[in-house]
């Protein structure tokens, strides 16, 4: 790889850490690792091409196109969660992620039908995930939080919302959510 070719790379796991969280290698290697898959099975369960995610692990292309998939990556993750703290077993965890292939994203804020407490109701950190990744889906968390900084003179609690939610680790929004609610 020549210079150039590793600087292009270099960028596009940095985009990937402002847009994901983290670079998609990392984050996927996770999911491979927690999940016990390999890359292509990962790969068919978000919906790409094994070339596809293999460019995007490597850094090759930085951004996911598709909100499903994104969508499924993020439901992966919560799953991944849920199979680490024993509250969903490996049986089960093949199941979901057979309901995961299948869903078709939509709307990223009415789709919390994988994500509920038995009562039904959507889980704060799924919602917070969901508005997270509607933000981080049009704009990089620099740019959120440079629109913060414009919006904060004349809009203060748009410009922390975006802040917290657009720029911010999921826990900290969370616990910005539960503070509120009190």
């Amino acid at each position: 790889m020549d210079a150039a070719q590793q600087e292009a790379t270099a960028r596009a796991r940095e985009l990937q850490r402002n847009w994901y969280g983290e670079p998609l290698g990392v984050l996927f290697r996770k999911l491979i690792d927690d999940l016990g898959l390999n890359q292509a099975r990962l790969a068919g369960v978000l919906g790409l091409s094994a070339p596809m995610l293999s460019q995007l692990m490597s850094g090759q292309r930085a951004k996911i196109g598709n909100p499903a998939v994104v969508q499924r990556v993020q439901l992966l993750q919560e799953l991944a969660g849920q199979v680490a703290d024993g509250s969903v077993s490996a049986a089960e965890a093949t199941e979901r992620m057979d309901e995961i292939k299948k869903s078709q994203g939509g709307s990223v804020l009415n789709n919390t039908t994988h994500s509920t407490h038995s009562s039904g109701a959507p889980t704060v950190k799924r919602v917070v995930r969901e508005i997270q990744s509607l933000l981080r889906s049009v704009a990089a968390a620099g740019d959120i939080i440079e629109a913060a900084d414009s919006l904060a003179p004349t809009h203060p609690e748009l410009a922390e919302f975006l802040r917290v939610y657009g720029a911010g680790r999921t826990s900290d929004a969370v616990t910005h959510y539960q503070s509120h609610q009190s």
